[in-house]
């Protein structure tokens, strides 16, 4: 009888695992949930849309409560996962986004990017800002488009934010550089920009006390971190090799590392203000104060805060969200967003 075991080609555990056959095992993944009408917990109501078929790019809206009086502010947003697992309608970051769209009273619009390996980088990057400039094309007053009700109506295009957690706070850098670049339609601009555990790293290996996805009920991953280090790299960097196998400059690639030789001047950040969230123990912690700190020196004429919290771990806010940090830490986003926007 023939074995109907499929044989690994590679995995990076615990996270994703790949067949010989190409087929995909994410082994991390929060459960995917329907939006709401109306959530009971918050009153955000949410839905699902298509920005894209070609190139496949669909969104969750997020719309708070008691909102019709006045224009939102626009918050794109997009997931962590390493860039190859989560999802824009996984359990945790529709938890994460209800919390803050009703403190915020933003509208959200979240990201459905293409994930790795199936799609290599730099196709997120590609398809995010795609999504960004999608939402920005509805400031235009061009009848020809299929136009998103939620933005026309209630967007206030003069306050587009950006935010992120992990590889979507990677994704927010790299958006906010480019949109340094290019334009965006109608003169849509970046007024404010959010990174929480940001996911940099480089071939100067920085990092912190732990090297693992935090779990609230048990923080041990040794078995798994001893698989990793055997392999002579830390996760960071498999990982980075892992999505981006053709990056030029490898792990010292300007999308991951931005303070690196090859990256251009932090000066062109093509947003006003910005927050960088780090967790003590974090491996990624010493990378998101080093970019801080390349931020405040770079000659950008805006403004950066950090925000550093203390006893935590990796993405606290979207896996332990009931804890009183990951609360803390919300509303700091929220008064961020806020205040003077």
């Amino acid at each position: 009888m023939a074995s109907t075991t499929k044989e690994v080609a590679t995995e990076i555990l615990p996270f994703i695992r790949v067949y010989k056959d190409g087929s995909v095992d994410r082994l991390v993944e929060s459960p995917i949930v329907p939006p709401s009408p109306h959530d009971p917990e918050t009153g955000v109501s949410s839905k699902d849309i298509s920005i894209s078929l070609n190139p496949p790019i669909s969104a969750r809206l997020f719309l708070p409560p008691n909102h019709h009086h006045h224009k939102l502010p626009i918050l794109v947003y997009f997931h962590g996962g390493g860039f190859c697992f989560e999802s824009a309608f996984s359990a945790d970051h529709y938890r994460f986004l209800n919390s803050l769209v009703s403190q915020t009273k933003v509208l959200a619009v979240s990201v459905e990017y293409r994930l790795a390996p199936e799609n290599p980088l730099p196709i997120a990057y590609e398809d995010c800002w795609f999504a960004l400039r999608w939402v920005a094309s509805h400031h235009d007053h061009d009848q020809n488009m299929i136009r998103e009700p939620w933005l026309t109506d209630d967007g206030d295009f003069e306050r587009v934010f950006l935010g992120g957690d992990s590889a979507g706070a990677n994704i927010v850098h790299n958006i906010a550089m480019r949109a340094g670049k290019e334009p965006l339609k109608s003169g849509v601009t970046i007024s404010k920009a959010f990174l929480t555990h940001p996911y940099f790293w480089g071939s100067d290996d920085q990092q912190s006390s732990s090297d693992h996805r935090p779990n609230c009920a048990d923080n041990n991953h040794d078995h798994d971190q001893d698989h990793h280090r055997r392999l002579g790299k830390s996760m960071p960097h498999l990982m980075w090799e892992f999505v981006y196998p053709s990056a030029p400059g490898g792990v010292d690639n300007q999308m991951i590392n931005p303070v690196g030789p090859e990256a251009p001047s932090l000066a062109g950040l093509g947003c006003r203000r910005m927050l960088v969230s780090v967790a003590e123990k974090d491996v990624l912690r010493e990378r998101g104060r080093s970019y801080y700190e390349a931020v405040r020196r770079s000659g950008w004429s805006g403004e950066v805060q950090l925000v550093d919290v203390e006893g935590e771990d990796h993405a606290f806010q979207i896996l332990c969200a009931e804890s009183e940090n990951a609360k803390m830490l919300i509303r700091r986003l929220a008064d961020f967003l806020m205040i003077n926007s």
